[in-house]
Parts: C-alpha cells; structure tokens; sequence
C-alpha cells in the first residue's frame, strides 16, 4: 500500500490538557483506529529554537520523544484535519510518502 509516515517531535514534560502530549497522541491514533503508532525516546536533540534536549539521570523532563505512525492517505487526511482543529495545539511534524505493506503469516496463524 501507498501511504505516509507521519513523525511527530516533542518532549517528555509537553502536555496538551491534563495527559502528557505523546500519550495524548497514541490515544488519538487508537481512537482513529490507526493500525499503529510507535513512541520512542531519545536521548539528546535539537529544537527548534536551537536548544538542546536531552535525558538526564535525574530529570527526564526534556527528554526528547517521537512518535510515528504508518498511515493511508485517507487516514493521514483524517488525522491531519482533527490536529489543525485541535485547540491550543502546538506540535512539529514530518510526513514523507512510504510504501508499506505485511509479509509473511501473523504468528498465530503459524504452525508450531
């Protein structure tokens, strides 16, 4: 399948209401039943300020997050639409065209 994948930068203290803004985002996806997101953590990064982010022993507050998430271009369209609409959000992103797809059997579905 033709489709996009959509990755969007923030840090771990960012919230968006009373959830932290990365949670807020998987919800939203499981909400759109988006098929899958993923969160990861990074160590050091640079914003858009020109600040550095980074995880410290002691304070993971700044620590810089991404979450992404393979869509169609129906859903993209979908998903796009509701965050331009949401109120009081403030979030940088980055959407490229990929081709994805599934090979090989769920593993429930194998043979033991």
């Amino acid at each position: 399948m033709d489709g996009y994948q959509l990755t969007f930068f923030t840090q771990q203290e960012r919230r968006h209401g009373h959830q932290q803004l990365c949670q807020w985002l998987l919800t939203l996806a499981q909400s759109m039943q988006i098929r899958g997101a993923t969160l990861v953590s990074a160590q050091e990064g640079l914003g858009s300020h020109h600040r550095l982010h980074s995880a410290h022993f002691f304070d993971l507050a700044d620590q810089p997050v991404e979450v992404t998430m393979i869509v169609s271009a129906e859903e993209c369209e979908a998903l796009m639409e509701r965050l331009r609409n949401e109120p009081g959000l403030h979030l940088f992103y980055a959407k490229s065209r990929v081709e994805f797809g599934t090979i090989g059997e769920p593993a429930s579905s194998i043979a033991a």
